[in-house]
């Protein structure tokens, strides 16, 4: 009913479905297209698709795609540089088509992840007209995570399990169907044309307790939410070489985390000669071109590449954002092919460091 309503009013729906092994956000073809009855065991290094036996929609915690990549784009060009016929080079802005989109299964930590990547490119002054413009176009259909995984936090970061703020609409799945609430007047607009019948009280306490039992069953969690200066007054921690001789920086957890923004901006001239593309892609601060610096290197190791990414994910952004850059969604732990976990690392750097 609320896909079909979404497509009726002109949204390209995007909603959970099943892609190598792994659930996604992916273009939903028909208003019935989302699946039933799937959940996904999670722990270190471990994904794994399995069945719900009450067959719920959104019985799953999350996979490894966020809204990321529907805003962030991974790779797109930011302007073009072409000759005319004088010879005379024309600069353009390319900016991309950006339709209406609603998003269904939005969970609370991508949601809080979501809302630190407008900080950044949305900040006065500095607005990205290419994040802008699909950020813009989206509606967001938040789901209240009920069965959350092993390598959930969001709990223990503040930002879930249930979503409290920036969706249009949020969703809980009960036994006996959904409660729903309307976030913005977007949402509110859909909410009426789908004509409900108002929620019990008992829905609604129901949808509250499921929040706090899912919260209550998260087994990991930080140490603290402000860990700025417990983390910083560590640089030297011997844990550091330990976690490197694991690490293959690989990347895999910059891809998957909702809120990592590193990137790198390239030329990629014609082979004509004649015109060039200026692109925008996706990097990440395990990458050793990264640390590149005027003939140098300045994160010439594993170590000091991991301790730039947690030290700035955990400490840095405090100073830039007023926060934690880590909504405890657990993609890093869940897809590291070594099953780095972030919980315990930070534990371990921190013991009686850390300031609630």
């Amino acid at each position: 009913m609320l896909v079909g309503q979404l497509m009726q009013q002109g949204y390209q729906c995007f909603g959970p479905g099943v892609e190598n092994g792994a659930i996604v956000l992916h273009e939903l073809a028909t208003p019935d297209a989302i699946p039933r009855g799937l959940q996904a065991v999670q722990s270190p290094g471990r994904y794994q698709l399995t069945q719900d036996p009450e067959q719920r929609y959104f019985a799953w915690a999350n996979g490894p795609q966020a809204i990321k990549p529907l805003a962030f784009a991974p790779t797109e060009s930011l302007w073009r540089v072409a000759r005319d016929a004088s010879g005379t080079l024309q600069f353009s802005a390319v900016l991309p088509a950006a339709p209406k989109r609603a998003l269904i299964g939005v969970r609370a930590c991508d949601l809080a992840a979501l809302a630190l990547q407008d900080a950044h490119f949305l900040r006065a002054g500095a607005r990205d007209a290419h994040y802008a413009q699909r950020r813009d176009a989206l509606l967001l259909v938040a789901v209240q995570c009920a069965a959350p995984a092993a390598t959930c936090f969001c709990a223990s970061t503040g930002d879930g399990p249930t979503p409290t703020a920036g969706y249009d609409i949020a969703l809980a799945e009960l036994a006996d169907g959904f409660v729903v609430e309307a976030g913005s007047a977007r949402g509110q607009h859909v909410v009426d044309a789908l004509r409900l019948s108002p929620a019990l009280a008992q829905h609604i306490d129901d949808a509250r307790k499921q929040g706090e039992s899912a919260a209550a069953a998260q087994t990991r969690r930080l140490p603290g939410r402000n860990l700025r200066d417990a983390l910083m007054s560590q640089l030297e921690h011997p844990r550091w070489d330990a976690v490197a001789a694991r690490c293959l920086a690989c990347g895999n957890c910059t891809a998957v985390c909702p809120t990592c923004f590193c990137h790198a901006e390239v030329d990629q001239p014609a082979l004509s000669g004649e015109s060039s593309a200026h692109v925008r892609e996706w990097d990440s601060c395990f990458g050793e071109s990264h640390g590149h610096l005027h003939g140098f290197n300045v994160r010439p190791d594993i170590r000091s590449r991991y301790r730039q990414w947690l030290t700035h994910k955990l400490a840095g952004w405090h100073d830039q954002f007023g926060r934690s850059g880590c909504t405890g969604c657990g993609r890093c732990i869940a897809w590291c092919p070594v099953g780095i976990d972030l919980t315990e690392e930070v534990a371990a750097l921190t013991a009686r460091e850390a300031t609630p």
